[in-house]
């Protein structure tokens, strides 16, 4: 694998000119003339979508509108309240609501079917796409009935990928779906685009994961790709199946990437003519010669099973280099994992877990948009038969990805090939991915063909004393270790035909169970609420000035969605914005929540029309507070909000949901502070919720602030308006020690939501 250094033209798709001063010559040989790079810039297959549903008519600043939309379980009820809350109507595109996430959860009693019958009732009167649970998880159900050539997709969950079948999809926070439900626009600079040129063939025990990893290992730590788009091209492609392609499309997500698109041709064509939808298909295909911003250069042939290691889908390594250096690689693993579990709350060890030189795992899951495809769990049932798992600490289960995909392999044996060798065949369900099923013991090693493998991704919880860990895998290399009992194997150290059975949609299995009200809004079907789905609390504008107290401090080199409100077990919470909130932070920093509240109580008071006096008896503290601001500045307590700011070097990795800023939001807080945010869709949550994204210019280990610091931010609201982004800030002590904060690139609209205080404010206004 290489990474160009700088950009690269390709001509006709195939032929790269990397770029360098000899370039426009090279071109000019090879064509007869040279090409402009801002003119091959327009060639690639992602700038011509973006121009094709850009309305600002500016397509260095984009307002996009997408062709359809779809959330699940966790994210449509916080979407839909928010619309409704904005003044929603109707769903003006298709919206599909799947329910995959919470499908299998019992906390709470009936909280989880309650959201899915709010979902089927809005599905009927705002006229969308209803799912149940276990027919599809959401991004296969996607790959069946909603990608189309050339098309644009949102979707409210971070491996919303659908390019491998010619669809550019967007993982985004819930907010900005609501945008898209009240026909405004999703606003973004011009991404770069980074092409990724594959040539070659796999070899037959390399799986669609093992690619996927070896290019996360290569460009997560760089942020090669972050925040721009992947467009895959090269001979390779024709040498993959659709389902593979897919498999590898949808990791992509865990390279920090915006967005993917693939070439397609006539695979994908008989894709979707399978699927019953031959006119979506659209041949996509780079125009003759297309810039590319960046260029990763992967030869297929040469790729090995590959396993990521915990904490992240980033730590990888062969198997092959794994087995061969146990004690050393484990080792590692261990000591970075120290971070990652703030040193050692809990011991984490992996080196027992070799057992005669060899590394012994728990547990083998096979599921999910990832994993649960029929390709990957056909060779892993040839890889299995004539083995058994046995019968010690080691299980293995596989999810399907959705009904109809479910439905072939029972039809062709396979279902009976994994039971005969002792595994559990389930119904489509994404928890194996997010800690809401298949835990394994505590200090357990789980292997999963799933997106993820960020600490507690697995459900155990660092704060009761529990910790399991998951390494990702392709599902031949799972399939592989299962057959040799839960000793780590590669696929390629199996003896194995391949038997590749023929695919057969059935689409009437859809047909028969979901609800499809699109173009048919009734104003008269009534939202079904169930006790546990709330209302958002009020959220107050921004005021002139300022006054934050730093609640948390985080120093990890990445702080992923996940830590800041966990998945697994609040699942079921996820519509109660209250009740939700009661986690945030749970895992990396259990005193949050009740720092928070402390000085949310101190903003209640002043929304509440108390002086400076009731706001000082609600925060004692705050009066040595105000007093150090007043004796040097000209202050208002009335007219300066009072709340709460965490600081992480680079939050925002992992998963879309809305949540990781709205419960900061909802318990007071105003703002982070970070070196960097991790994506683009973290950020985008935070100002939706009207949280001001600051940036620091001091390095992380000189930060002029510490936990507990009041910082005081004057002429907040003025420097917002004004489109000021270097601010004067100030920690409060017994002095005012002035630092600065910067507010970073903010678009007009991004603005007037923060000063509103959020985006229903803004909208309601």
């Amino acid at each position: 694998m290489k990474l160009f250094e700088k950009g690269a033209y390709v001509i006709r798709g195939r032929e790269i000119v990397e770029e360098n001063a000899d370039a426009q010559a090279a071109l000019a040989s090879k064509l007869g003339t040279a090409k402009e790079k801002t003119e091959a810039a327009k060639q690639t297959m992602a700038y011509r979508i973006l121009e094709a549903h850009n309305t600002s008519g500016n397509m260095e600043k984009l307002k996009l509108r997408f062709d359809k939309l779809t959330s699940h379980d966790i994210t449509f009820v916080g979407i839909i309240q928010t619309a409704r809350a904005s003044g929603l109507e109707k769903f003006p595109v298709p919206y599909v609501l799947t329910n995959c996430h919470n499908s299998l959860c019992a906390v709470g009693g009936t909280i989880n079917e309650d959201d899915h019958m709010f979902g089927l009732s809005c599905a009927k009167r705002y006229g969308g796409i209803y799912v149940p649970p276990h027919q599809a998880v959401i991004h296969q159900f996607a790959r069946e009935m909603l990608a189309g050539g050339g098309q644009m997709i949102l979707g409210s969950d971070s491996h919303t990928r659908y390019g491998a079948l010619g669809t550019m999809a967007v993982g985004e926070g819930g907010p900005e779906l609501v945008k898209q439900l009240l026909c405004k626009t999703y606003d973004i600079n011009m991404p770069k685009v980074v092409g990724v040129y594959l040539t070659g063939k796999p070899a037959p025990f390399v799986g669609p994961q093992d690619i996927a990893l070896a290019i996360i290992g290569e460009v997560f730590a760089n942020g090669y790709v972050n925040n721009k788009v992947m467009e895959f091209i090269g001979d390779g492609i024709a040498n993959l199946s659709v389902d593979y392609r897919i498999g590898i499309d949808v990791m992509t997500t865990e390279t920090t990437c915006l967005s993917s698109i693939w070439e397609t041709d006539d695979a994908v064509k008989e894709f979707y003519g399978i699927h019953g939808r031959s006119e979506d298909y659209r041949e996509l295909f780079p125009g003759e010669v297309a810039y590319y911003d960046g260029m990763i250069y992967v030869d297929l042939a040469k790729i090995k099973p590959m396993i990521a290691m915990p904490f992240h889908p980033s730590n990888t390594y062969t198997i092959d280099e794994l087995n061969a250096n146990l004690s050393d690689i484990l080792a590692q693993v261990e000591k970075k994992a120290l971070v990652s579990l703030d040193n050692n709350k809990v011991e984490y060890k992996l080196r027992d877990k070799i057992r005669n030189g060899k590394l012994y795992v728990e547990q083998g899951v096979i599921a999910g948009c990832a994993g649960g495809g029929f390709e990957n769990i056909c060779d892993a049932a040839d890889i299995l038969s004539g083995h058994d798992i046995g019968a010690d600490e080691f299980s293995l289960s596989v999810y399907p990805a959705s009904q109809p995909v479910f439905m072939e392999l029972v039809k062709n044996g396979t279902v009976a090939k994994l039971m005969g060798a002792g595994a559990t065949v389930r119904t489509a369900f994404c928890g194996p991915c997010f800690g809401a099923g298949d835990v394994p013991a505590n200090g357990g090693l789980s292997i999963r063909h799933s997106t993820r493998n960020f600490p507690n991704r697995e459900g155990s919880k660092i704060t009761n004393g529990q910790i399991a860990s998951v390494a990702l895998m392709d599902a031949r290399s799972i399939a592989a270790t299962a057959a040799n009992k839960g000793y780590l194997t590669s696929a390629e150290h199996m003896d194995v035909a391949y038997t590749k059975p023929k695919y057969f949609f059935d689409k009437s299995i859809y047909e028969k169970r979901v609800f499809n009200g699109v173009g048919k809004a009734d104003e008269n079907a009534q939202v079904k609420f169930g006790p546990g789905i709330k209302d958002w609390p009020a959220m107050s504008e921004l005021t002139q000035d300022l006054l934050l107290k730093v609640v948390s401090v985080i120093h990890d080199p990445v702080t992923t969605t996940d830590e800041l409100i966990p998945s697994g077990e609040t699942s079921s919470f996820r519509s109660n914005p209250l009740g939700l909130a009661e986690y945030t932070l749970s895992r990396k920093d259990p005193q949050y929540v009740g720092r928070a509240k402390e000085v949310q109580a101190a903003e209640k008071a002043r929304c509440l029309g108390g002086g400076e006096k009731q706001i000082c008896a609600a925060v004692p503290e705050l009066t040595k507070v105000f007093g150090t601001i007043s004796a040097a500045v000209d202050f208002d307590a009335e007219n300066t909000q009072v709340g709460s700011v965490i600081y992480a070097v680079k939050p925002g990795d992992g998963s879309a949901r809305e949540q990781a800023a709205s419960c900061q939001k909802v318990l007071g807080g105003l703002a982070n502070i970070a070196q960097e945010y991790a994506t683009k869709r973290y950020r985008s949550n935070l100002i939706n919720w009207g949280m001001l994204p600051f940036l620091m210019e001091e390095a992380d280990d000189k930060l002029p602030f510490e936990n507990g610091d009041y910082l005081f931010i004057p002429g907040i609201r003025a420097a917002v308006k004004e489109k000021v982004s270097v601010l004067k800030a100030y920690v409060v002590g017994d002095t005012m020690k002035e630092f600065t904060l910067r507010l970073g690139e903010l678009t007009d609209d991004e603005r007037e939501i923060i000063l509103k205080g959020c985006l229903i404010n803004y909208y309601r206004s």
